[in-house]
């Protein structure tokens, strides 16, 4: 049986437990009419996917090895399996305007980060997104404020979306075996449709605060402040001390000093 070889470029780490594979694609709720996979390498996920008459699945990878294979093994689906980088693609072409689609895959760990800011992106076409990352990537996204974890994809991801850790993977169901553990986690969208602050400087404020975790938000963010006058209550305290209404607050407060 021809098998795809796994490419370290891409991060490419190919789950062998069907149980495990079953019980990712069964943690998706939405009731979506479409779901994008990413990365399905040689279907582990795919299977179970296509098998739901719930939703169509588009299974989009940028490994031609694996599109081949997966042509090859489900030559009824061909049309929903198809080559693309989901980091440079617009997802326009996969869903109309205004539909709604769920995002799910194990995520290459190189660029699962990439993937989350992508989903941002297209955060009012996406309600739900279940992902098989790194452990420790899942521990700070879902991570609340005042944990060491707690970071700047918790804060974006948090603002919009409800977190669940949902169960941890083991190193010996893969091929190859990663070096880390996995964990699976699931993402839902809120019910907030606007922040109410300047989303782009919201963004500015939490990378700059992040940046110097260590240091307190007066200092990290002197580049941001124009103001040696600028008093907040909150510019006393460490980032991963803020929720994301203090940050929203904090924005508020930084943009009326900026204008």
């Amino acid at each position: 049986m021809t098998v795809v070889r796994a490419k370290k470029q891409l991060g490419q780490h190919f789950l062998k437990d069907k149980n495990i594979a079953q019980k990712i694609v069964e943690s998706l709720e939405s009731d979506c009419s479409k779901v994008l996979e990413i990365g399905p390498g040689m279907g582990v996920l795919t299977q179970f996917l296509f098998q739901n008459s719930s939703y169509k699945t588009i299974a989009l990878d940028v490994d031609r090895e694996s599109i081949d294979y997966l042509k090859r093994n489900y030559p009824e689906y061909e049309n929903q399996i198809q080559f693309g980088d989901f980091l440079k693609a617009d997802l326009r072409d996969y869903f109309n305007e205004d539909e709604k689609v769920a995002i799910i895959g194990n995520f290459p760990y190189n660029i699962s980060s990439q993937i989350f800011f992508k989903i941002l992106d297209y955060k009012n076409n996406i309600p739900e997104a279940v992902g098989m990352i790194q452990k420790e990537v899942a521990e700070r996204l879902a991570s609340p404020p005042g944990s060491k974890q707690y970071g700047i994809l918790s804060v974006l991801l948090q603002a919009y979306y409800d977190i669940e850790y949902l169960f941890t993977v083991h190193e010996q169901v893969f091929i190859p075996p990663p070096k880390v553990k996995s964990a699976v986690i699931r993402l839902k969208r809120n019910a907030v449709s606007q922040l109410g602050c300047d989303e782009q400087l919201f963004r500015k404020v939490i990378k700059a605060a992040f940046n110097q975790r260590r240091k307190m938000m007066r200092n990290s963010l002197k580049s941001l402040i124009l103001s040696d006058d600028f008093e907040h209550p909150m510019m006393q305290k460490r980032p991963e001390q803020l929720s994301v209404a203090e940050f929203i607050e904090l924005t508020n407060a930084i943009s009326k000093v900026k204008n």
